[in-house]
């Protein structure tokens, strides 16, 4: 079962703080989830949900917060990039330009 636009656009509200959710979340990472999801998922995206402890794996953070909304329609989701310390890496080039 796949979530439909209408659903994955829900304006779900939060129910933490962003530092509450960012507590949360890398508590839960660090003590439950990294060590069942770190081997051969490098690069890939997990989505936690910081009330229950549920998450779920993909290559990207849609696909992972989709199914963790599939199996916990109201969840919190954290999402981490599995073995990076951030989801998304921002760099300016540093080609020079002629």
């Amino acid at each position: 079962m796949s979530v439909s636009p209408e659903e994955r656009f829900h304006q779900r509200q939060p129910r933490y703080s962003k530092e509450e959710f960012a507590r949360r979340g890398d508590e839960l990472y660090e003590s439950q989830v990294r060590q069942q999801v770190e081997e051969g998922n490098h690069g890939k995206i997990v989505a936690i949900d910081i009330e229950t402890g549920s998450f779920e794996v993909a290559d990207d953070t849609i696909a992972a917060t989709d199914r963790l909304y599939e199996r916990v329609p109201d969840a919190q989701p954290w999402v981490i990039r599995i073995g990076h310390r951030t989801v998304y890496r921002f760099a300016r080039s540093l080609k020079k330009s002629v």
